[in-house]
């Protein structure tokens, strides 16, 4: 398995068989590497509903033909737009050709602001497990710290974990490196940090206070050292 980081909170992981991709925000993402023209994922794994997550999902979507899984009201709202979807929801589980996903709680906002300035309530947010090839990935979306990350750790052991950093609109360095000594992943990746100006953050500070998890600050491209 192949995990890469693209900047933002885009996450890229490629199976034997499959390529994944979590949270597909390209175009107007001033940190990735990518490029929506050279991606053919099979499929996409959203959190939630905000623009710079959604990101370029459907035309990713239907140029490949890719599975869309997202919580429910999200996945109606793509599904209206022509995407192939399966709905999820918080505390569900599901097991694909490509890998079991499991929607975790996450505390944030879900809604999509259309070109007419129109916000579509798109659920809850949420943070997803995803396991494949005997590795568990934990990628918390957008989120505030939480008690229950405690319990997510103990329930599902995490080989790596994408926890935002920004602040402003998810936790800062100071609550993410708390919730490590929570989760307890054996790798922990900062994400959502430096893309606008409220959420720039410098990721050492995140990283020196991290105990008790190896901490690999990412460049957009760059994979996961195992």
């Amino acid at each position: 398995m192949r995990i890469s980081f693209h900047g933002h909170s885009v996450v890229k992981i490629q199976t034997n068989k499959h390529t994944i991709l979590i949270d597909p925000f390209i175009n107007g993402n001033g940190q990735t590497d990518l490029q929506v023209e050279q991606e053919n994922p099979d499929v996409i794994l959203l959190t939630h509903g905000h623009n710079d997550h959604v990101g370029d999902t459907v035309e990713l979507a239907k140029k490949n033909d890719a599975l869309v899984v997202a919580p429910n009201e999200l996945a109606n709202y793509l599904g209206w737009q022509g995407c192939r979807v399966h709905n999820m929801h918080i505390g569900g589980a599901y097991n694909f050709d490509f890998g079991k996903v499991k929607y975790t709680q996450a505390f944030h906002g879900s809604s999509y602001v259309t070109d007419k300035n129109e916000i579509i309530y798109t659920g809850m947010p949420g943070g997803i497990l995803f396991t494949a090839e005997d590795v568990t990935i934990y990628h918390a979306g957008d989120t505030a710290l939480f008690g229950d990350m405690e319990l997510i750790g103990k329930r599902h052991p995490i080989d790596v974990a994408f926890l935002p950093i920004g602040d402003n609109f998810t936790m800062g360095p100071e609550d993410a490196a708390y919730a490590v000594s929570l989760l307890k992943p054996k790798i922990v990746v900062p994400i959502h940090y430096n893309t606008f100006p409220p959420i720039v953050q410098d990721p050492n500070d995140f990283a020196n206070l991290v105990e008790g998890a190896d901490v690999q600050i990412l460049k957009p491209g760059e994979e996961v050292n195992f």
